[in-house]
């Protein structure tokens, strides 16, 4: 991946250890992964998931104090409440299902059923990966870091392309 790398001691200017502290636990993935299939009430996670009321109520108040759901009374009835994805949270989308599928594929090793598929053609959906700006899929090997400064310039130092081939191999 080239010469440059990303300052690892870096936590401030990273998205991971971002997204790590708001989502880095077991319960707010299966709580989103509720949400994402239509789950709204408390009680409908509570039930659902098997997961301990305080628990719950403590991912819940993160998810929210994040911006990843949103809670609000229902209008017929004040008292009860539902917790909806946000814009932010519907975004965590890919993430969800590029987990589930190294799940499926290193996990429990089978695929899950139901399957999630396109709408419009009622076929599975592709696996997630890494795409250029044109729509290619890209390979571990055919990424490198840029200095931002850099980002849309031709590469200059064409040693490392040539070690590439050879590394394929350690695949």
């Amino acid at each position: 991946m080239g010469n440059l790398h990303e300052p690892l001691n870096d936590m401030q200017n990273c998205g991971l250890p971002a997204a790590l502290e708001v989502m880095g636990e077991r319960w707010s993935f299966m709580i989103l992964r509720a949400g994402f299939n239509g789950l709204h009430h408390f009680e409908e996670f509570l039930s659902t998931l098997g997961i301990a009321r305080n628990i719950l109520s403590n991912r819940l108040a993160r998810l929210v104090e994040h911006g990843i759901m949103k809670r609000q009374a229902l209008a017929e009835d004040r008292r009860k409440i539902e917790y909806r994805l946000t814009e932010k949270g519907l975004d965590l989308l890919p993430a969800m299902l590029a987990l589930r599928q190294w799940g499926e594929k290193y996990g429990c090793g089978i695929p899950s059923n139901p399957v999630l598929c396109d709408e419009r053609d009622a076929q599975p959906i592709a696996l997630i990966g890494i795409h250029a700006h044109d729509g290619r899929r890209l390979d571990y090997w055919e990424l490198e870091w840029r200095d931002a400064a850099d980002v849309g310039k031709p590469a200059v130092n064409h040693e490392d392309h040539a070690i590439k081939p050879q590394l394929n191999v350690l695949r």
